[in-house]
Order: structure tokens, then sequence, then C-alpha cells
């Protein structure tokens, strides 16, 4: 299987970069065929301009490959910090330009874009690993768990991903040193669970 690793922290020695790490050596250790993007790292724009609005657009190289890998993965991993209830505005803009119509959903024929589209997604899979300074509790009592919502409704049920995971470590700031270790090793767990060792 080819999996892709999508990675949205600035630091490189953040927490954030062990998980994929970790993600991608489990998954190689299974057998599958693994694309990290990092997209701090590889200074990726975010920023959509009107031009590539249309369906039927003229795409920058780069935006090309991350749209034809994202497409053809069998699964998807994220792995963003939470900010503000949200993903980093990289991690954000990388949605809105690789996740676009022809290649993460279609709406039907004679549906303008006013109804519900039909996902295209090839991966029946996805896993989101986030990390946070905010207790479980506080997270879902007080602010409702955005980030929830928004992977699992908002972006890969509509793309035709039906299995997703989400798994939240915190609090971070406080962590430690073993603390993470048995963290990585959920992590492992996790991916192996959803990606297992090929047969």
């Amino acid at each position: 299987m080819h999996i892709l690793i999508v990675l949205a922290h600035p630091d490189k020695h953040s927490f954030n970069h062990a998980i994929a790490a970790q993600a991608a050596a489990t998954l190689k250790h299974n057998g599958h065929a693994v694309i990290l993007y990092d997209l701090y790292a590889e200074g990726f724009d975010p920023n959509l301009p009107a031009h590539e609005i249309p369906r039927n657009a003229t795409l920058p190289d780069p935006i090309d490959n991350h749209c034809k890998q994202t497409a053809q993965a069998d699964g998807i991993i994220i792995v963003h910090p939470n900010w503000w209830g949200m993903p980093p505005a990289i991690l954000a803009g990388w949605v809105d330009r690789i996740m676009r119509p022809g290649v993460a959903y279609e709406f039907v024929e004679g549906d303008s874009g006013e109804g519900v589209p039909v996902g295209l997604l090839k991966a029946d899979k996805a896993i989101i690993f986030n990390t946070s300074n905010t207790s479980a509790q506080r997270e879902k009592t007080i602010f409702g768990d955005p980030l929830e919502r928004i992977w699992k409704n908002c972006i890969f049920d509509l793309c035709g991903v039906g299995d997703i995971t989400r798994h939240m470590f915190q609090i971070i700031v406080t962590s430690s040193h073993e603390e993470r270790l048995q963290w990585l090793e959920e992590v492992a767990t996790i991916v192996t669970d959803k990606f297992p060792p090929r047969a």
C-alpha cells in the first residue's frame, strides 16, 4: 500500500516530527510505501490563487504532484498541533489547494455546487494525530473539540474516506520523556492496526 503522511509543524525538533517519523518507520516496517510531505520544510505555499479555483485549472507542478499523490494514496495520515482549535494555516491552505474538485470530491451532473458532493479519494482509511496543551476535559466541554468535526465530518467523510481515526496527545508542554516514548508506542500501535503488515 502507498500511504501519504502530511506533517505541519515549523519546528523540526517538535513532537509532531517524532510522531511523523514513528508513523513512517512503522509503515515501512510493515511493508508499505511511504510518501511524507513536511509542509514547512518544503516551503508549501498555502495561499489559493483565484485562477486555481476552477476544476479544470492548470496547476503548478508542486501542487499537481501533491494532488496526484493524495488522490492515489491507499491511506492518509495527518500530523499537526492544535492551534486555536484549528490546523496550522499552512495545513488549512494545503486542504484548500489539494482537496479540490476532481481530486478529493465531485458534484454530480446537474449540481452546480449547492448539493452534497461525492467523495473521490482512493484512501479508505485516514489517521489524524494531534498534539495539544489543553486537557481533554476542557477541550470537549469548553471548546467542543472542533478538530474532530473538521477532520472527520468536514473533510475526510465528505471526500469518501470511511474509516477515520483521530488521536490527540496531551498535554505536550508538561510531558516527560517517558510519556513521549509511550505515546510513540501508541502511534506505532494505531498505525499497525490500520495498516497491518503485508501478507
